[in-house]
């Protein structure tokens, strides 16, 4: 007989929706700004000349044309989740939906890897040391990366509010640039004449902008983190339209600007040198600014890349975990501090990898881009499968022609055919094939775990 006297079990609540449309906003240009037009502007230019904005702008378009692609799907499931959630509604193949979900992980990581880089070489300029192995900058970044860890370790109300600040001081960092670009054209000073120049070597122009334009999105990534804030937002389906679009806008915008300003100012051969090309901007266009501060500021708007990316990586591992799709021991939480204590030290341990054995900046950055643009390609795709998935509410709904060439262009970039550096495809695949061993060693797990016969309490012996 059924125990009647049992209580239904309470639901689980639901996130806070705290969230307008200003806290958005900022979300999403925090979330793009960051390492990538700090650290990779120089390395654009040493690719495409003196029209280095061009890659931004294609970048930005492709970006823009996916951000569309994702208004769709968020206001049609306005859940946390991603990427992860639409590939698994639109396919149905879990080891597929854990192939992207690991792919958005792997990308976090070696974004952070990529800011570790990018903080050790401005340290190094704000404090005038020189090491000509790269030894003490490798070790930076190590130390950093660590860093990073215990602030991961101690929990995510400090990230959070560490990240508010360093926002901040990353836009501030950029609008220095700006400024510094006005003052040199008010004043006739600089070579704004340069801005027009291809010069891409042995390639063609489009040839040169095309492989430009693969470390150049590195600098739009993050708008796609907003849609896991979906469950957090005030009307989601009504204010996530304006916002993410205002926010591809103004970053955009800032980044053609900080483009246009470092290639007036310094010449493309010698802003391609070195990870530290704002610098030189600064240096060049206004002698008289402390270049220590701007060194500093630097630092630690790089320094807000990384500390998102690894909250990031180490919470979706965590949430793979509770699913049961990666080791359950990736779930454990911190007693006291109640962090996913094992997913931080996994992926503190893949990025410190990936600082120690591969270093370049622009292969990190390069190997952040080409695992999202895989993503995008996937999620672009989604949108055109899920159009048979009607759903009651109404949604954002964009151009049919909008994800085919977002899928189109998307995938274009992901492939060869783009001389991308090789080295970001072995990157990528040794981060892949490490999602495919906690993967098979889970269904490992699950299988051992189904053939073990349960365990039985002894029975009692007749009086």
């Amino acid at each position: 007989m059924a125990d009647v006297s049992a209580e239904p079990a309470k639901p689980e609540p639901s996130l806070n929706r705290v969230m307008g449309p200003g806290l958005l906003l900022l979300f999403v240009v925090g979330d793009i700004l960051g390492t990538g037009i700090y650290a990779l502007t120089g390395r654009v230019a040493a690719e495409v000349g003196g029209a280095v904005w061009v890659p931004f702008v294609v970048a930005f378009l492709v970006a823009l044309v996916t951000g569309f692609s994702y208004l769709e799907l968020v206001t049609k499931y306005p859940h946390a989740a991603g990427a992860a959630l639409y590939t698994h509604k639109a396919f149905g193949i879990h080891f597929f939906t854990f192939m992207v979900a690991f792919a958005v992980l792997s990308s976090g990581i070696t974004s952070a890897a990529t800011a570790s880089r990018a903080f050790a070489a401005n340290f190094a300029e704000a404090f005038d040391f020189e090491v000509g192995t790269g030894i003490a900058i490798t070790a930076v970044a190590l130390a950093f990366m660590a860093v990073i860890a215990a602030i991961n370790l101690r929990g995510v109300s400090e990230g959070v509010k560490l990240n508010v600040l360093l926002t901040c001081v990353e836009l501030t960092g950029l609008l220095i640039v700006i400024a510094i670009g006005l003052w040199a054209l008010g004043f006739g000073n600089g070579d704004f004449g340069r801005i027009t120049e291809f010069e891409t070597g042995d390639r063609s122009a489009l040839g040169g902008v095309i492989v430009a334009t693969t470390l150049a999105f590195y600098a739009m990534v993050g708008f796609e983190d907003s849609v896991n804030m979906a469950e957090e937002c005030k009307e989601p389906n009504r204010i996530f339209p304006k916002v993410l679009l205002t926010g591809l806008l103004i970053t955009g915008t800032i980044y053609v600007l900080v483009s246009i300003t470092s290639v007036a100012l310094v010449p493309t051969e010698q802003l391609g040198e070195g990870d530290t090309p704002l610098l030189q901007v600064v240096e060049v266009g206004a002698p008289g600014f402390p270049t220590h501060v701007f060194a500093f500021i630097t630092m630690f708007a790089v320094a807000n890349s990384a500390l998102i990316n690894m909250l990031m990586a180490s919470r979706l591992l965590y949430g793979m975990a509770r699913q049961a799709v990666v080791p359950h021991a990736f779930g454990k939480v911190h007693v006291r501090r109640r962090t996913p204590q094992v997913a931080i030290v996994f992926t503190t341990l893949l990025a410190l990898g990936l600082i120690a054995f591969v270093g370049e900046v622009p292969e990190l950055g390069g190997t952040t881009a080409l695992l999202l643009l895989a993503v995008f390609t996937v999620v672009n795709v989604a949108v055109l499968v899920l159009r048979r998935d009607p759903v009651e509410h109404k949604h954002f709904r964009t151009p049919t022609f909008l994800p085919v060439v977002g899928a189109l262009s998307c995938g274009f970039l992901v492939t060869p055919f783009t001389d991308r550096n090789p080295d970001q495809y072995l990157i990528a695949g040794v981060l892949l094939a490490i999602g495919v061993a906690l993967w098979l060693l889970n269904q490992l797990a699950i299988r051992s775990q189904r053939r073990t016969p349960p365990t039985t309490a002894a029975s009692t012996p007749e009086a």
